[in-house]
């Protein structure tokens, strides 16, 4: 039985990283915690390549499919949540494996995260429909003399990070900058856990989401997304931005083919694992990188030495 408190696996979206985590916590009796921001939602099982009925039942899963696309979930409330989850799986004598694309999820878990209070529904509206009406670059202006640190950080075009940042400087008064002073201490000391990054071979990676695009499809995706469009939720919602729904509502609408709409969707997959990948080359340095093919010798040799 290991030692270690925890068991990270990040990557980029196709990488291999589910079936590593369930691999490993068959072995070892661990239980697979999501970290990944868009399989918290119970509407998006096929979209978001959430863990097969038959996976769930192999091994214990907590924390997929538990939040309505409704719910603008946040990574505050999921460090609530997984400490919960961390400390019932402690109890139990068990090891949480902690599986995810979501860098924010794993750099909170690790290092802590800033207390922003909750944002008054008003302000939120407010924001929203300016950011709808004005665009992002009107309200990256203004974030640029309320918060000049948080609006040098973030693209002109950031929609939802321009939005949040000024919702916070807003309702509260203080940019985000003082908030990550004072907030959630570090879930898991990195020093008792096995953390791994799954590094994929970038053709390979390609190949990888296209065909699993492919077979969301198949599984039916598009009717999926089309029970989740008929609720006339917000587009800024994170449930509506996951990978592939806006270019499927789209086809819905009449307004582009399903292969248009299924290469949109890919091309877009594979930009963010371009993301992903320099975000955790810079944010996280002290994570083991290894190939899918050889990720699974390595955590067994990191568990079996770890003290």
């Amino acid at each position: 039985m290991t030692t270690a408190r925890a068991v990270l696996i990040a990557g980029p979206t196709a990488s291999g990283k589910s079936a590593l985590a369930l691999d490993l916590a068959e072995r070892f009796g661990g239980v697979i915690v999501n970290a990944d921001s868009m399989q918290v939602y119970r509407d998006l099982r096929i979209i978001t390549a959430r863990p097969t009925l038959e996976d769930e039942a192999r091994v214990s899963h907590r924390l997929y499919g538990f939040v309505d696309a409704a719910v603008n979930y946040s990574v505050g409330r999921w460090c609530r949540d997984v400490e919960t989850t961390i400390r019932e799986i402690a109890e139990q004598g068990r090891v949480p494996v902690l599986v995810g694309g979501t860098g924010l999820y794993f750099k909170a878990l690790t290092t802590g995260l800033a207390a922003v209070p909750p944002i008054p529904a008003d302000v939120r509206a407010d924001v929203r429909g300016r950011l709808q009406r004005e665009g992002a670059p009107a309200l990256h202006a203004e974030l640029s003399l309320k918060d000049p640190a948080a609006a040098q950080r973030l693209m002109i075009n950031d929609r939802s990070r321009i939005a949040r940042a000024l919702e916070v400087v807003l309702a509260t008064g203080r940019p985000l900058s003082e908030w990550h002073k004072a907030g959630m201490p570090a879930l898991i000391d990195p020093g008792q856990a096995v953390k791994i990054f799954l590094s994929c071979d970038r053709k390979e990676l390609v190949r990888r989401i296209e065909v699993r695009f492919a077979t969301m499809l198949r599984e039916g995706a598009l009717d999926e997304v089309k029970r989740l469009a008929a609720r006339n939720l917000d587009p800024l919602l994170p449930a509506m931005k996951a990978h592939g729904v806006p270019w499927l509502i789209r086809h819905l609408n009449g307004e582009i083919s399903i292969e248009e709409a299924a290469a949109g969707a890919v091309m877009d997959t594979r930009r963010y694992t371009k993301r992903q990948v320099t975000w955790f080359r810079n944010q996280m340095k002290d994570w083991l990188w290894e190939t899918p093919e050889k990720a699974l010798s390595v955590v067994l040799a990191q568990l079996s030495g770890h003290k």
